[in-house]
């Protein structure tokens, strides 16, 4: 059986203060307040520096998949208990990722172009998927009508970001202010949740 913080993240609108305990309603709070401020910056450092913010995430995508490519490499190389056609599909993708991770560190400008786009298309499915959970949880929300606003925002902002002509620096725009507003709301909650209402007891 789970407890409620482990559904803390998924139910952000459906939970109710009042059945929480104060440890709860602080694990909630905390959760909303960091990614709320996580949004905000990354947001605000997108919208006034899209190009430098592109191509930094570009550079820290590829080293990353340098690393995890040497990774999954070395798996294969070295792992004796799997199969020896694992260990080829594994070096395989080692080879694959450190050839993506090198191809976006050597030319980060020309890679952000291709990773602004997957993030456009990938964040905007997200928002929308997360503005049709706030949707649903609304019905059962102590807070509805922010519920119900993150819901609608959260979808409009999905398929505007889907939608739009595929510029990669409107593209970045958009996600920058819809990280920011979005974040801003995260912030508010986390003030907000169990305010004026006693917290259960554990």
């Amino acid at each position: 059986m789970s407890s409620p913080q482990s559904n803390t993240v998924f139910a952000g609108f459906s939970l109710d203060s009042a059945d929480l305990s104060t440890e709860a309603v602080n694990t909630v709070r905390a959760t909303l307040g960091i990614s709320g401020v996580v949004a905000l910056i990354v947001g605000i450092l997108i919208t006034f520096w899209p190009k430098d913010s592109a191509v930094v995430l570009t550079v820290i995508l590829g080293i990353y998949l340098i690393i995890a490519g040497l990774a999954y490499a070395g798996l294969g190389i070295f792992s004796k208990g799997i199969s020896g056609g694992a260990r080829a599909l594994d070096i395989i993708l080692g080879v694959l990722f450190v050839i993506g991770g090198v191809l976006a560190v050597s030319n980060p400008t020309e890679s952000a172009v291709v990773v602004g786009i997957f993030l456009g298309i990938l964040i905007g499915i997200l928002w929308i998927v997360e503005g049709v959970v706030a949707l649903v949880q609304s019905s059962d929300s102590p807070s509805r009508g922010w519920a119900i606003f993150f819901g609608i925002l959260s979808i409009i902002a999905g398929i505007v970001l889907l939608f739009s002509p595929l510029y990669v620096v409107v593209l970045w725009w958009i996600v920058g202010i819809g990280l920011i507003v979005l974040g801003i709301m995260q912030i508010v909650r986390a003030f907000t949740f169990g305010r004026g209402a006693k917290a259960a007891t554990a």
